[in-house]
């Protein structure tokens, strides 16, 4: 073998791991949409990916999860989307965010979707029926109307001699809130409670509407589930503890921040069936034969600092009821 063979041989070995890499297939891409704040999600988080996982895939080696927090910051959505849109990915997963869903769901007929909503998602006309969604798009139930109704008799319980109760609407639910309000109503009828609402959108909103509280005065405020809400959960807690107004609140990192009480979906559970549901569809199952799941796990919590800094007593029975109580 002359010099030039030998050259020519040993740039072809050099080359072939360049090759093999330049072959090897994109790993498919999951666009993560959430209107939360990354801070308070790493349980959640930590069970969308063991779902991930069940279904065969792990972040990295499999697959590649790209996270997007809006921190309710709901205005850069449509950019977002219609970026994740353009460059094709092979799912979007949106646990546990109805605006969200909603928009994905108008931005693409095509690429499929994991969602998670509190509403019915074929009002939502996310799907065309809970046993067979028939479209691009599938997920889980949270029932918000059923987890409403509870959490405003906890806190009349809680506080049995309100009768104005003060409702907080961030903007998942600005858009229909006068239908919440209504669902709402029958509930609080029954166990003589009269309903108010406020409408916050932003940190600043928030405090303006404390504001309001302090010069009505209610006697408890009802804080809606939304991702704003969630993010700014310290301001809520604090702003409520300083105006003396028991809170009920949609989740427990709200009351863990020093909120008094908390009944919704046990949203650990959520993010796990989100997770599922990604990984089915990117080992081929259509999300059209993917029944939507509901809810069954919820959560009722209790800060019983909170409860003495309000001069409260918390009945036994609550205590009892709770599944956890913060001390």
């Amino acid at each position: 073998m002359n010099r030039r063979e030998l050259l020519t041989l040993l740039c072809g070995a050099a080359t072939l791991p360049l090759a093999a890499r330049a072959q090897r297939p994109a790993l498919p891409v999951v666009g993560f949409v959430n209107g939360a704040s990354a801070d308070v999600s790493g349980d959640r988080l930590r069970a969308f990916r063991q779902g991930l996982s069940e279904a065969g895939y792990i972040e990295a080696q499999n697959v590649t999860v790209e996270y997007h927090w809006l921190e309710g910051q709901y205005d850069r959505l449509p950019a977002l989307l219609a970026d994740l849109v353009r460059r094709r990915v092979a799912v979007i997963a949106a646990p546990i965010d109805t605006p969200v869903a909603i928009a994905a769901k108008a931005a693409t007929a095509t690429i499929p979707i994991v969602f998670g909503v509190g509403e019915d998602p074929v009002k939502l006309g996310l799907v065309a029926s809970l046993a067979r969604p028939g479209g691009n798009a599938t997920g889980i139930n949270v029932l918000n109307q059923e987890v409403y109704a509870k959490r405003l008799a906890l806190l009349h319980e809680l506080v049995p001699k309100a009768v104005h109760v003060a409702v907080l609407v961030g903007p998942v639910n600005a858009t229909n809130a006068d239908t919440v309000l209504q669902e709402m109503q029958e509930a609080a009828r029954g166990i003589g409670l009269q309903l108010h609402a406020l409408t916050a959108r932003t940190s600043r909103e928030i405090d303006a509407a404390f504001a309001t509280l302090v010069r009505e005065r209610p006697d408890a405020l009802f804080v809606m589930g939304d991702n704003l809400f969630t993010s700014r959960r310290v301001q809520l807690a604090m702003l409520a503890a300083r105006d003396r107004i028991p809170a009920a609140y949609a989740n427990r990192e709200t009351v863990a921040a020093g909120g008094l009480m908390s009944y919704g979906t046990n949203l650990v559970e959520s993010f796990h069936q989100v997770g599922v549901y990604t990984g089915n569809i990117l080992k081929g199952t259509d999300p059209a034969d993917l029944p939507v799941v509901q809810s069954t796990k919820f959560e009722f919590v209790i800060n019983l600092q909170t409860a003495k800094l309000l001069g409260m007593d918390v009945p036994p029975m609550l205590l009892a009821l709770a599944d956890e109580v913060i001390e």
